[in-house]
């Protein structure tokens, strides 16, 4: 599921395609950078379900 939500999400702007168009950059594969981008996004949800917080697309002010 997470590697098909990494795929969808390449096709339009925004910090998931930068983050695939930087790891193409660096040489990497197609299916490597898109795997690359789906462990990124199991980190967010983890990290989201870890803290008991709600998404929002910008980063969280550091207390």
């Amino acid at each position: 599921m997470l590697y098909l939500s990494a795929h969808t999400s390449i096709v339009r702007e925004g910090p998931n395609r930068d983050a695939y168009l930087k790891k193409r950059g660096e040489g990497w594969k197609h299916v490597q950078a898109v795997i690359a981008l789906a462990r990124r996004r199991a980190s967010v949800l983890w990290a989201l379900l870890r803290d008991n917080r709600a998404f929002t697309p910008l980063a969280p002010a550091m207390r």
